[in-house]
């Protein structure tokens, strides 16, 4: 999702400042075996584990982008950036920080989730209830889709797109029809979780963005049930935070080299 709260400047001038990548330390072994656990007291059931984490490299993004979605992909992030009139899909260089490729959604669009699927990549939308296909290699949009009901974040997990939408509910959705097939309610314990945004699918489990917060969710995706969270305050510094940014957004993989990269709206880093 969404709304942004602080003052923002006209396209806000797109300088590209650091975009931190923040990586949870992922070694051979399950994530919850190398990123270090915090008390199991803290979670919405009193019972599930709170992980912390360990920044390995900082790099540079654009303090212009209202990330939304993020992936990442042979070498290269794949960006989708909202906001009605600023909305885009950008392919950027993972080392400076450059916007190498853009295409401007048109002004009535507020970009949000993005996702790949074989040389494709998919992109929805906030509240106009339409998703956009694009040509991986050359962002030429293809086709669209709809579907009903906001759109937030999406990601696939090798069989279907899942798809959030502000709700304690994910999609799938079949990723040759776009058509939904099943629907799974997302909960700490007895307790539901709200507000789920940017995905993305790790090692067998969703991980999601949760809005206003700074913790992504680890979903299992057959139960639904928050299997950990991952504390990711104090990321920015207050240096960092002394121009308007929006709260923590973006999450992609790199499975080649196991590395977990996170980022957030407006922010001058990714880690």
């Amino acid at each position: 999702m969404s709304t942004f709260s602080g003052r923002l400047p006209p396209r806000i001038s797109l300088l590209r400042v650091a975009l931190v990548v923040v990586f949870v330390t992922l070694l051979p072994t399950s994530l919850s075996e190398c990123v270090r656990s915090k008390s199991v007291s803290q979670g919405l059931d009193g019972r599930t584990p709170i992980y912390d984490y360990e920044v390995m490299r900082i790099y540079p993004h654009d303090r212009g982008a209202f990330t939304q979605g993020l992936v990442y992909l042979d070498g290269l992030l794949y960006e989708s950036t909202g906001l009605h009139g600023s909305s885009t899909l950008r392919k950027v260089q993972l080392e400076t920080g450059e916007v190498l490729q853009e295409e401007s959604l048109d002004p009535r669009y507020f970009a949000e989730g993005l996702t790949d699927w074989g040389t494709d990549l998919v992109q929805i939308t906030w509240r106009s209830n339409v998703g956009f296909i694009y040509d991986r290699s050359t962002l030429e949009m293809k086709t669209s889709f709809d579907y009903p009901g906001e759109g937030w974040g999406l990601t696939h997990d090798g069989t279907s797109l899942i798809m959030s939408d502000g709700t304690a509910t994910l999609r799938f959705l079949d990723p040759e029809t776009l058509q939904e097939t099943r629907r799974l309610t997302v909960s700490d314990g007895i307790r539901p979780v709200v507000e789920l945004n940017e995905l993305e699918y790790v090692r067998g489990e969703i991980y999601a963005n949760v809005w206003r917060t700074d913790r992504i969710a680890r979903i299992s995706p057959q139960t639904g049930r928050v299997t950990g969270w991952i504390e990711l305050g104090g990321l920015l510094n207050d240096e960092d935070r002394e121009i308007a940014v929006d709260i923590l957004n973006g999450i992609a993989y790199d499975p080649q080299e196991d590395r977990l990269f996170v980022t957030g709206k407006l922010w001058p880093k990714l880690f």
